[in-house]
């Protein structure tokens, strides 16, 4: 038996973790907060884990920054695993000050709530991202590559990462830091990229793509990331207290391939690919290195990019209900540099 508090487990990671570890681990207790945004639902959490009567899950609607209900929930948590953050590169540009709000000052309530704890966390997991690094100035990003993020939404989720790195070296706390890459799979909002695109086709409209479309990223299938936090969760405390993680495939695809696959995936349907001016604070490429959690936790992507595509269009197509609400969503107003007003 173990108590897990998962912070943002309402959104797509998070929901997908909460998923992974009610099936494998079903005699663990799971307690979610969240602040059920625009990005998270209750929806998102397994149907029978939603009755008030669940034995072995609880739910708190509430706000990570509420240092005294993250305190009174730790304090009871065998595990901290810490998802709760705005998310999306372009919304941080149309309104940036939330994502600082929440991903620094929300990881800061919940690292002195693991301080406050004294001892009780065997391990606080904080779930960071690729974005931290800014483009790629070498073919593979392992977890040395230099801190130069691009958006407002990367250097908020930089803070974060560093706040909990200064956690371990100042208190010992037993902190481990994963860098996921580009997420993919079911329930995750439309305003990302993969799912805008299958969605787009299954409503009969064109693709949009930034730019020329060769900015790239290594995409990986979000299951892969959940079974990746659940090693880490597991592990031994000498192998991952105070580390760095990448959570990678080792391979990019650029925004135009994309867009393609799931084109030919989908059987086209009449769409067709437009482009659109490109996206202010772009990373030019992402491909990560993930030859250290290969060799410290024995973990690898399982689920390879025409696999992961085939299962997230299938979900889309069968989920109509969960998405259609959030299509007014995919674009958002950004005022750029000159002062002009685009949707992106």
């Amino acid at each position: 038996m173990a108590t897990i508090l998962v912070t943002g487990g309402a959104g797509f990671m998070g929901s997908n973790f909460v998923h992974h570890m009610a099936k494998r681990y079903p005699d663990y207790s799971l307690v979610v907060l969240d602040a059920l945004t625009y990005a998270g639902s209750m929806e998102n959490l397994p149907a029978e884990m939603r009755r008030l009567s669940h034995p072995t899950f609880r739910f708190w609607y509430g706000d990570v920054r509420n240092a005294e209900l993250v305190n009174s929930l730790v304090a009871e948590a065998d595990y901290v695993v810490h998802f709760a953050a705005e998310t999306h590169v372009t919304r941080s540009i149309f309104d940036n000050r939330l994502f600082f709000e929440t991903d620094v000052i929300g990881t800061h309530t919940v690292a002195n709530a693991v301080l406050k704890a004294a001892g009780r966390v065997k391990r606080f997991i904080h779930i960071s991202s690729s974005e931290v690094y800014g483009t790629a100035e070498t073919p593979l990003m392992d977890e040395e590559h230099p801190l130069k993020p691009m958006s407002p939404y990367a250097s908020a989720k930089c803070g974060a990462d560093r706040l909990v790195y200064s956690y371990w070296a100042t208190y010992q706390l037993p902190c481990t830091i994963l860098r996921p890459f580009n997420n993919f799979g079911p329930r995750q909002h439309l305003e990302k990229l993969v799912p805008r695109f299958v969605t787009s086709v299954l409503l009969g409209e064109n693709l949009t793509v930034h730019g020329d479309g060769q900015a790239a990223r290594d995409f990986v299938y979000v299951g892969d990331v959940c079974r990746a936090i659940d090693l880490a969760l597991h592990a031994d405390a000498q192998a991952v207290d105070g580390e760095v993680f990448n959570i990678a495939t080792g391979q990019h695809r650029s925004i135009l391939a994309i867009a393609q696959d799931v084109l030919g995936a989908m059987h086209g349907n009449g769409a067709v690919i437009e482009n659109t001016s490109n996206r202010p604070g772009q990373v030019t490429r992402h491909t990560g290195d993930y030859g250290k959690i290969r060799k410290v936790l024995g973990w690898e992507p399982q689920v390879d990019w025409s696999e992961g595509l085939r299962r997230t269009i299938k979900w889309y197509a069968e989920n109509t209900d969960w998405w259609e609400k959030q299509v007014w969503m995919r674009q958002i107003p950004i005022i750029t540099a000159s002062g002009t007003r685009e949707y992106h």
